[in-house]
C-alpha cells in the first residue's frame, strides 16, 4: 500500500538581476527565491489500483512521482510504500519498484535490447526461469519479439517504447510509476501501449501511479483520479464522477463567419439562451452536447472546481 501524508517539497533557487549590474551583485549577494512544488498532501493508494495523476506543467507531478520513487527527498511528511521509505533507497524496495519515463532511457542504444535486459537480469538478481518466462510474456504482450536482438537506435520511436516497457517490467515489480509514457508517440504506438498496460494491471495487479498530458491515457486506464494545482490536490475521486459534476449544464458550441467558441448554460436556461444566439448573432452551426471529461478537468484545473 502507499500511505502519504502532510507531504510537502519546497525548492529553493538563486534569482538573478537582469543585466550586467545585476549579474556583478549576484557575485556578492544571492537572492534566494523559494518554491512550493508539493504543499501538505495526502494520498492513498491499495495494492492493485492504478491511479490517474492530471496537472498543469509545473503542478507538482513529477515531483511527487520522483519522492514516491526515492529519487527526491521531501521537505516534510511521511511516505510508506509497501512499508518502504522510499528516498531511504533500500534494495529491497527498488526491487519492488519501477519509474517509467517517456523521455528517460534505461536501455543502451548502442546494444540489442536484448542485452541490456541480459544486465537487468544480473542487477535485479532475476531467476534464469522467471527471467525467460518474463522475456517470453512482455514481448509476446508487447508484439516487440521479432526486434529484441536488433539495436536499439534502429527502432522506431514505439519500439524503443515498448523495449523500455520490457526492461522496467522484468523484475515483477509491485510498485509501478508512469511518467508519461506515451509522451511523443504517433497515435498507433499510443493505442498499444495504452491496451499492453491494461492488460498487464489486470494480469499483474500493481498498484500504478499514472502521470500523462493525454486524456486518452486517463480514461482508457484509470478508474481514479488525482488531480493536483500549484502544489495542492484539488480533486481525489472516480473518474466516472467527474462528469456528474456539470450534470446540469450543457455545452453550447457556437459558430459564425467570424469565430467559433463554446458557453456552458443550464439546463433550464438552454432554451432562452439558445433563441438569444440566434436572434443576435449571425450562426452558422449550433451544437448542444453535454460537457466532456476534458473540459471538466481543464476547469478544475483552472479554478479549483468544476
Amino acid at each position: 500500500m502507499i500511505k502519504v501524508s502532510g507531504l510537502t517539497k519546497t525548492f529553493k533557487s538563486h534569482q538573478k538581476e537582469p543585466g550586467l549590474i545585476g549579474s556583478l551583485k549576484g557575485l556578492v549577494v544571492r537572492k534566494t527565491v523559494e518554491k512550493t512544488a508539493l504543499n501538505s498532501v495526502g494520498l492513498e493508494i491499495k495494492p492493485g489500483e492504478i491511479v490517474g495523476l492530471i496537472g498543469a506543467n509545473g503542478a507538482g507531478k513529477t515531483t511527487l512521482v520522483k519522492i514516491l520513487a526515492g529519487i527526491v527527498h521531501p521537505t516534510s511528511g511521511l511516505v510508506a510504500v509497501n512499508g518502504f521509505t522510499p528516498w531511504e533507497r533500500n534494495n529491497q524496495y527498488r526491487k519492488q519498484m519501477s519509474l517509467i519515463m517517456g523521455q528517460k532511457n534505461q536501455v543502451w542504444w548502442d546494444l540489442p535490447a536484448l542485452d541490456s535486459f541480459i544486465l537487468l537480469k544480473e542487477i535485479y538478481q532475476i531467476e534464469e526461469k522467471q527471467f525467460k518466462k518474463n522475456i517470453e510474456f512482455l514481448s509476446e504482450t508487447l508484439m516487440i519479439h521479432q526486434q529484441l536482438k536488433t539495436q536499439v537506435r534502429k527502432l522506431s520511436l514505439g519500439e524503443r517504447m515498448k523495449v523500455e516497457l520490457m526492461a522496467a517490467l522484468l523484475h515483477d515489480p509491485k510498485v509501478i510509476f508512469l511518467d508519461e509514457p506515451t509522451i511523443g508517440l504517433d497515435i498507433s504506438a499510443q493505442k498499444a501501449v495504452r491496451e499492453f498496460l491494461k492488460n498487464y494491471q489486470r494480469e499483474k495487479k500493481p498498484m500504478t501511479i499514472l502521470t500523462s498530458h493525454y486524456m486518452e491515457d486517463i480514461k482508457e486506464l484509470c478508474p481514479r483520479i488525482v488531480i493536483i494545482k500549484e502544489g495542492g490536490f484539488v480533486y481525489d475521486g472516480a473518474l466516472r464522477d467527474v462528469q456528474t459534476m456539470l450534470g446540469d449544464e450543457k455545452v453550447l458550441s457556437v459558430t459564425t463567419e467570424e469565430r467559433t467558441w463554446k458557453i456552458n448554460v443550464p439546463r433550464t436556461e438552454l432554451s432562452k439562451k439558445t433563441q438569444e444566439l440566434l436572434s443576435k448573432e449571425n450562426i452558422l452551426d449550433l451544437n448542444i452536447q453535454d460537457p466532456s471529461i476534458e473540459d471538466i478537468i481543464e476547469s478544475i484545473m483552472r479554478h479549483g472546481k468544476a
